[in-house]
């Protein structure tokens, strides 16, 4: 089975469809198939991708509502090994009609197990409001990797995500783990670099080593259509993302052996 991440921050801005196309390029960089999901209603990573949002016949919202299998909504993306499941603006209907359903919070979960997928990992893409489809990623992940900008109002966020973990794992995921990646960091604000130390010291290990400094070359990739260790290889994010994926997949490689000893 593929790892399954759900990046999501309820704090919008802090750089999570930017993570999601970017992480998952890196992870195809170390030789890894990749996965993305699009569950946001904006559908950026459909749009960063370079696909039209209104041109897929189906899309993520097919899988949540209509039991739509995975690999008939799958995309093939101009990234080889890099996969895509587009999103719509009538995902948000899911947020009305989900609850109607019976265990709708796992139907995610169980449409990606029922497809036995040959990927390395699936990265889900939430939108930034914690309602019944972020719910369903997290049920279905393995790894909850929240961005979080080094400013107040981010960090403040955190506590909300925190008590939506605690409320997955009592009810539907009890080994969702999660790491939280500093986005956007200006070394030269004093702010930001002391935010940063204070995250590290709240949540020690929870937060991923790897930090993901501010790059304009970043802002450019979605208009070229491609994620920025393609547009840009040798950029500093092109770097850090890859150096965030080799750190991603030693913790799924301790992960894996932790659940086999």
């Amino acid at each position: 089975m593929p790892i399954t991440i759900a990046v999501s921050n309820e704090k919008g801005g802090v750089a999570k469809t930017t993570t999601t196309i970017s992480l998952g390029a890196a992870l195809v960089d170390h030789g890894q198939s990749v996965l993305l999901i699009d569950l946001d209603a904006q559908a950026n990573l459909t749009l960063s991708l370079g696909f039209e949002p209104g041109e897929s016949r189906l899309t993520s919202c097919d899988v949540l509502l209509d039991n739509a299998s995975i690999q008939s909504t799958c995309r093939k993306t101009d990234v080889a090994h890099l996969d895509l499941i587009p999103s719509s603006s009538r995902i948000e209907t899911s947020e009305q009609f989900l609850p109607m359903r019976t265990n709708h919070t796992t139907i995610l979960r169980q449409a990606i197990a029922n497809a036995n997928l040959a990927y390395d990992f699936i990265i889900l893409d939430c939108p930034p409001v914690l309602g019944a489809v972020t719910k369903n990623a997290l049920t279905a992940a393995d790894l909850l990797l929240i961005p979080t900008q080094a400013e107040y109002f981010s960090a403040y966020a955190l506590r909300n995500m925190m008590t939506l973990i605690r409320k997955i794992r009592e009810e539907d995921n009890p080994s969702l783990a999660y790491r939280i990646l500093v986005t956007m960091l200006d070394k030269r604000n004093r702010t930001h670099r002391n935010i940063s130390e204070q995250l590290r010291t709240t949540f020690g290990q929870g937060v991923f080593n790897t930090i993901i400094e501010v790059d304009t070359k970043l802002r450019e990739s979605p208009i070229a259509g491609m994620p920025i260790t393609l547009y840009k290889p040798n950029a500093r994010s092109s770097t850090q993302y890859r150096v965030l994926a080799q750190e991603l997949m030693e913790y799924a490689k301790e992960t894996k052996n932790k659940q086999t000893t």
